[in-house]
């Protein structure tokens, strides 16, 4: 159980470090140095572990600096146990092994459930919410990756899909394990990002306790890159990529443009990575390199329409690894696995402008809607 106690906050922001990359260079820096594009690395431990209103308060100003200039943090010392990630990723691999056959009986069938499995070139991610274009993008260049859902496992009306134990054997233990741990960390976090906004830390308890999440196991298979060159192919979006068999760091866009629908996402990357944040000054893609130890957390689309736009949804893609080179024209890119928990308000939650994100010279931008509504809408269009 990840510690929650609430203390009183007074501090102004705080300076704090980030982290940012070119290739694999990592170098810290302060948010004033030069108009690199920075990741902060916020140690989450002195939130929690607060013994003064001026600690809890730093952290939560760090945390809320890097949602609004950035959309992403990393965050160490989270509480999470790495050997509880690590066997959440050993039994997310024992489950994308089964035969497909096994895997089809669970297939995910209603955007108001949101669960079971994906097969591969099901899904299209892409900022677009156009049924029809979606479909069209589809249809050319379907998503290379398959992915297994997961939501609450009490809910009345929409059930979980789970294999059999003897198939999976502690999949669905373990992944209900991790499903309460993310929910715990996603409160932590929403609690300084209260503070940070001047809210009550407790702002958003009653928000998000239904715990109306979704737990998203991913694997990107293998696949030969003359496959990826087809026209617009991607493992998780639209845009294609570049392949050179003379270059040493040739890539291949697996996915593009795409944002989260919540309040936030907790992403649990293997080594390989392969994710790709958008500078939202100068467009431009660049890498969050895996950091071992520590989530990349995002601010979603409803968290920064709850803020009036104060919190950033950056958009972000996946990109292949270096291929492996089979022949002077032809690699092969390397299996990647990742783990997301997409952090959701309650499904009847009215999402308004919060009350110290507008007032006089800041209009509301949005019209109130209910994250039901929201997040159903955008499924319907993902998926087929």
């Amino acid at each position: 159980m990840l510690a929650t106690s609430m203390f009183p906050r007074t501090l102004r922001p705080a300076r704090f470090k980030s982290v940012f990359w070119y290739g694999s260079r990592r170098t810290l820096a302060t948010p004033t140095q030069g108009a690199e594009f920075k990741i902060p690395l916020i140690d989450l431990s002195k939130y929690i572990s607060a013994t003064s209103q001026a600690e809890k308060r730093q952290t939560a100003d760090a945390i809320v600096e890097g949602f609004r200039t950035v959309g992403f943090v990393y965050l160490e010392k989270h509480g999470i146990p790495e050997a509880q990630v690590k066997h959440t990723f050993a039994k997310s691999k024992e489950f994308f092994a089964l035969p497909d056959e096994v895997k089809a009986k669970l297939a995910w069938e209603d955007p108001r459930s949101n669960r079971g499995y994906v097969q591969i070139g099901r899904e299209r991610v892409t900022q677009s919410a156009d049924a029809d274009e979606i479909a069209k993008l589809r249809a050319k260049a379907p998503d290379y990756k398959e992915s297994m859902e997961i939501g609450r496992d009490w809910d009345v009306t929409w059930k979980n899909q789970w294999p059999e134990e003897s198939l999976a054997p502690g999949f669905k233990s373990t992944m209900l394990d991790f499903f309460k741990t993310c929910h715990e960390l996603h409160t932590v976090v929403m609690r300084a990002i209260a503070l940070g906004l001047d809210l009550d830390e407790k702002y958003f308890d009653n928000r998000i306790q239904e715990q109306y999440h979704n737990l998203r196991l991913l694997s990107y298979p293998s696949i030969r890159t003359n496959l990826l060159r087809q026209e617009g192919q991607a493992r998780a979006g639209a845009h294609s990529g570049t392949f050179s068999m003379g270059s040493v760091l040739a890539f291949l866009v697996f996915s593009s443009g795409m944002s989260d629908y919540g309040t936030l996402t907790l992403l649990f990357q293997d080594s390989v990575g392969g994710l790709e944040v958008e500078n939202p000054h100068t467009k431009q893609y660049q890498a969050a390199t895996p950091i071992p130890g520590t989530i990349v957390v995002n601010a979603g689309d409803l968290l920064a329409r709850w803020s009036n736009d104060v919190l950033r949804s950056t958009l972000h893609r996946v990109v292949a690894p270096p291929v492996e080179r089979l022949s002077e024209t032809e690699g092969i890119t390397p299996a990647r696995q990742s783990i997301a928990f997409f952090c959701n308000p309650n499904g009847g939650a009215e999402i308004d402008c919060l009350p110290t994100c507008h007032g006089a010279g800041r209009e509301k931008k949005y019209p109130p809607v209910t994250t039901e509504d929201y997040i159903v809408g955008r499924l319907s269009a993902t998926y087929t």
